[in-house]
């Protein structure tokens, strides 16, 4: 069965999707089988695109005028796409002719995946490269942390005189969870007592 979906960006009446349900019938899709959101591309939490999604069956198609219709970032086409494969269910794209029923399509549909991952490791290569250059300028990435350097010295002080970290923690104002990692990361541990 022919399954078609629609989407127009504005919730106000200037957009309509009147030419995508045109394109859509005349490619066989049957008006009951539409489903239509006025949501941006970019929103995941799409009512009627998760309803069309969980609509379709093994042997269905899922039908758009145009692939933007369906999301508006590669990485969430691909997710859908890949959805709908594991389903059985076949994805056709009017617009841009893809159709991955076919052979044609199924390569398509391949090189959206190694496009996808060629993506995240570019992204995730430029990320490690504006780290490793703010740490050769003295910057390190991360939170900063929530207890400064000399609060924590009086603190330490106050847990070797022998203060519970209770006590530490109301004196002081810092959640038990802060106390405990900043001690963590600063490596202290409460002095050995010699009997």
């Amino acid at each position: 069965m022919l399954i078609g979906y629609m989407r127009v960006s504005s919730t106000d009446d200037r957009q309509s999707v009147d030419l995508q349900r045109d394109a859509l019938v005349a490619a066989g899709v049957d008006s009951r089988h539409l489903f239509s959101d006025k949501a941006s591309g970019a929103r995941e939490d799409r009512v009627n695109l998760k309803a069309c999604l969980g609509y379709m069956k093994a042997g269905d198609t899922l039908v758009v005028w145009k692939l933007d219709r369906l999301g508006r970032s590669l990485p969430h086409l691909l997710a859908i796409l890949t959805d709908l494969r594991e389903r059985g269910v076949s994805f056709r794209s009017l617009t841009e002719q893809m159709d991955t029923g076919t052979p044609h399509g199924e390569l398509l549909f391949s090189l959206f995946g190694a496009l996808a991952q060629y993506e995240r490791a570019l992204t995730r290569e430029r990320i490690m490269a504006g780290l490793a250059a703010a740490k050769r300028r003295g910057r390190h990435g991360g939170r900063p942390p929530t207890i400064n350097a000399e609060k924590i010295e009086l603190i330490t002080a106050a847990l070797a005189g022998g203060t519970s970290k209770s006590s530490v923690c109301r004196t002081f104002n810092v959640p038990r969870s802060t106390l405990a990692d900043t001690l963590e990361r600063i490596g202290w541990s409460a002095p050995k007592v010699s009997i």
